[in-house]
């Protein structure tokens, strides 16, 4: 082969392996620039989620706090609930008187003949002792708001009364907002704690078929609601009007009542041979 060939094949030969040369001297810089790329996305990536962590253990931290302060709460809750409940029974607890707990409320019973005589909303000395003695118990726990809750049997008012009373709401209101307004201005309640309400006949604990069913759902009810209900209108009934919007229950308030003649309610005399409530 002439040389001349030879040469020119040879520098051929050179160019092409320069040219492969400078290819992979591209790509591997193109390589090192794509992975160090890739490792400053991941460092930064790591950083935010460092960030996060951190965000995430704070937020942990303060919602433990504050689960501790609730359990902490709600015991205390408790164990308020329980002393209160303890102090009620030692206090009161009775045959005519009981004394029950749920959901938070507690609810003092009182039969009507410890309170009032048969047929009447003035309250007796025995009813006004009772009442002092919640009254007492209640003064420990002066956040509680109080629903003092009247109940009859089934036995109707026949004779309208000279206040105005003719059937068992109106009465059994009547007999709620008494023991109000002796809790407010002979026990010194807060008026703002106290509502009055009367739920007539509509709220049976017994069966009124019989003389023993009627006497026991002849009743008041003390009914202590939890602290959150206080400003509620659960307990704000104090603060409001008169209304009958509920079937089968009258709020009635110590502050916007009419006082009635002599001061207190009357209501029809008994039936013959039975219970007006």
């Amino acid at each position: 082969m002439p040389k001349p060939i030879l040469v020119t094949a040879g520098l051929i030969s050179v160019i092409l392996l320069l040219a492969l040369a400078a290819l992979q001297i591209h790509q591997s810089s193109q390589a090192r620039e794509q992975a160090e790329a890739a490792l400053r996305q991941a460092l930064a990536d790591a950083e935010a989620f460092r960030a996060t962590n951190s965000v995430l253990a704070g937020e942990i931290s303060t919602l433990q706090e504050q689960s501790t302060q609730l359990e902490a709460k709600l015991t205390e809750a408790s164990e308020a609930r329980d002393g209160l409940l303890q102090k009620m029974r030692s206090e009161l607890e009775s045959k005519d008187i009981t004394i029950t707990e749920l959901q938070g409320k507690l609810t003092v019973n009182i039969l009507d003949r410890v309170l009032f005589d048969s047929g009447q909303a003035t309250l007796k000395s025995e009813g006004q002792a009772v009442l002092l003695k919640v009254a007492q118990v209640l003064s420990q726990y002066p956040k509680r708001a109080i629903q003092v809750v009247g109940h009859t049997d089934n036995v109707p008012v026949r004779v309208r009364t000279v206040e105005g009373f003719t059937d068992n709401w109106s009465l059994s209101a009547g007999r709620a907002l008494a023991a109000v307004r002796f809790l407010v201005d002979q026990a010194r309640v807060d008026p703002r704690r106290l509502s009055a309400v009367g739920c007539g006949e509509f709220k049976p604990v017994a069966d009124n078929s019989t003389v023993e069913g009627r006497s026991r759902n002849r009743r008041i009810a003390v009914v202590v609601l939890p602290e959150e209900w206080v400003g509620s209108d659960a307990g704000a009934g104090a603060q409001g009007r008169a209304t009958n919007s509920t079937p089968g229950k009258v709020v009635v308030s110590p502050t916007n009542a009419v006082p009635l003649k002599g001061g207190e309610p009357a209501v029809a005399a008994p039936r013959d041979g039975g219970n007006v409530p």
